[in-house]
């Protein structure tokens, strides 16, 4: 494809421009890489290792840099990772960058957003419940997923059907914990997302509310400080950040079936569905990279506000304070 031609050419241009860039050096290595080859991104993923997985089906694994995935069950372990100096690069909705800048002076910074699907973000209930509405939950003890997508829109879809935060026992659980305590009886309902909601209706849960409508598709990179202080793997993560793009192009350019059947392998689920909820997925909101705007950022704000008004944040956050356009040039060459 023409798309995979070109990409192989900027990669080419990438390995000749990094070892000149990573002279000025960087805290995301140990020392200053004297070639593309030891710059090394540390790169986390919600679910399953599904950016890998894209970029390796479409052939544009082949990186001039080292890549190494970490798997999380939430954007919000992946934002204490960057915290802890243990990842360069998280991927996350909007909400995970508000809490973890909110806990003092953030050393990370937004330089990318991901538009995305708001599909299977959801609040359910287990077979044979008899709560079949979001005003049902009133007194019920309802699980969610902290600091994420789920936190938010179930906050909104309360708001909605005339209830508060108050009017549920809320008990904050991790995906898996929320699937086990949903159909151990140990919950009502469940907020959550991706593969956990898939596993919930495998199980016999249904759905009585959604996120779909609520969330922005805004899906967000977010970067160490040390890792945009040089050239060299800012322009990595520029690269491949550009790749993950570039490979949903390629699987929405007829070839779906194939990594519909590497999904459905990888979230054990039959591959009918999997291809159907992929199909879906591109369809709401075609998996893209964009780079930094006001936009992104008013939209990121009135989530921190939704929060702040929930009681969630102490106080006002200023989202912008943690927002770069740095890579902005280098993801306009990279895409």
């Amino acid at each position: 494809m023409l798309f995979r031609r070109s990409l192989r050419t900027s990669a080419a241009a990438l390995a000749l421009l990094l070892p000149f860039a990573a002279g000025c050096g960087t805290e995301a290595q140990a020392e200053a890489p004297s070639s593309v080859s030891a710059v090394t991104l540390r790169v986390g993923a919600t679910g399953w290792k599904v950016e890998e997985a894209v970029l390796k089906y479409a052939g544009l694994d082949d990186t001039p840099y080292q890549v190494k995935w970490s798997q999380f069950q939430g954007g919000d372990q992946q934002l204490q990772a960057i915290r802890a100096g243990a990842l360069d690069l998280a991927s996350s909705s909007e909400i995970p960058p508000v809490f973890a800048a909110a806990d003092g002076d953030p050393d990370f910074k937004v330089v990318a957003v991901q538009r995305g699907s708001t599909l299977n973000q959801e609040v359910v209930v287990p077979k044979g419940s008899e709560v079949t509405d979001i005003a049902g939950l009133k007194g019920k003890k309802v699980g969610y997923v902290q600091n994420t997508t789920a936190h938010y829109f179930l906050y909104r879809l309360l708001k909605q059907a005339g209830l508060k935060w108050s009017d549920i026992d809320a008990k904050p659980l991790l995906p898996n914990d929320g699937i086990a305590a949903l159909n151990g009886g140990g919950i009502d309902a469940f907020a959550s997302y991706g593969t956990s909601i898939i596993t919930a209706h495998q199980q016999g849960a249904t759905t009585v509310g959604s996120g779909k409508d609520i969330l922005s598709g805004n899906f967000l990179w977010s970067a160490r400080d040390s890792v945009l202080k040089s050239p060299a793997p800012r322009a990595a993560v520029a690269d491949l950040i550009a790749r993950i793009t570039k490979a949903y192009a390629y699987v929405r350019d007829g070839h779906l079936d194939g990594f519909a059947k590497i999904t459905a392998d990888a979230t054990h689920q039959p591959l009918a569905q999997a291809r159907k909820d992929l199909l879906d997925a591109q369809n709401q909101r075609p998996t893209q990279a964009r780079t930094v705007g006001d936009d992104a950022i008013a939209s990121q704000q009135k989530v921190a506000d939704a929060f702040t008004e929930l009681g969630a944040l102490k106080q006002h956050l200023d989202v912008k304070s943690f927002w770069t356009t740095d890579l902005n040039a280098d993801l306009k060459k990279a895409l």
